[in-house]
């Protein structure tokens, strides 16, 4: 069941050529495995062990609230915090010991990253042989900057010394390119403030949505 879940054909993210094609992954990852949480997974004894365990980020628990799935998403706190009651209260031993700062976890986020970490393993060696995806990989309009950090990070470590700089050669543009007009914009935006420009009376061109669009760029989040 999750293996079919976590499924893309690599080819299907790229189709589209607007906006970043990682963010179009993680979304759709993102979406079937909240989809899950809340509907299927409810009957999987190993994934609630470790939904109790991991518990939810801010983002994902929005994600399934905004589902309107009031009861899956009750019970998914229900068992959550019983969890963390016996993590917090009812472990023996811990008297007198200094106590450890919990670190927050994300069952969502966890099992993202790690399924991204090998469709991006997969988009490596598609690029490398083959050159119709090639060709749609430089057919996209950007890729935000931590996407393209992941990339380069990945393809440091997976890519062979020839491969690597063809990789690199058909990415950056995709990212300084975006980026380039983006400052641009920005800047055309800050002008719209200053009467010498004409003020707020004046012509917003393309700058009009660019705080939204710079945001995004730099978090990979709209």
């Amino acid at each position: 069941m999750q293996e079919r879940i976590y499924t893309i054909p690599i080819s299907e993210v790229f189709e589209p050529k607007e906006g970043c094609p990682i963010c179009r992954m993680r979304d759709i990852l993102e979406e079937r495995c909240v989809e899950y949480i809340t509907g299927a997974a409810m009957m999987e004894p190993d994934v609630r062990v470790e939904t109790n365990r991991l518990g939810f980020c801010k983002d994902h628990f929005e994600m399934m609230r905004a589902r309107k799935n009031r009861l899956s998403l009750a019970l998914i706190l229900e068992t959550r915090l019983a969890e963390v009651h016996k993590e917090l209260f009812e472990k023996k031993g811990i008297l007198g010991k200094k106590q450890e700062k919990r670190e927050p976890t994300c069952y969502v986020c966890q099992k993202i990253d790690s399924v991204m970490e090998g469709m991006i393993g997969n988009l490596l060696k598609l690029f490398s042989s083959d050159a119709d995806f090639r060709r749609l990989f430089s057919e996209q309009e950007a890729v935000c900057l931590p996407h393209y950090e992941l990339l380069m990070g990945q393809a440091a470590r997976k890519l062979s010394k020839k491969q690597l700089p063809a990789f690199k050669e058909a990415l950056d543009p995709l990212t300084e390119r975006y980026l380039a007009a983006l400052t641009e914009d920005v800047h055309f935006f800050t002008t719209r403030f200053d009467y010498r420009f004409g003020g707020k009376d004046a012509e917003w061109g393309n700058s009009k949505d660019s705080i939204e669009r710079a945001i995004w760029f730099l978090t990979s989040r709209k």
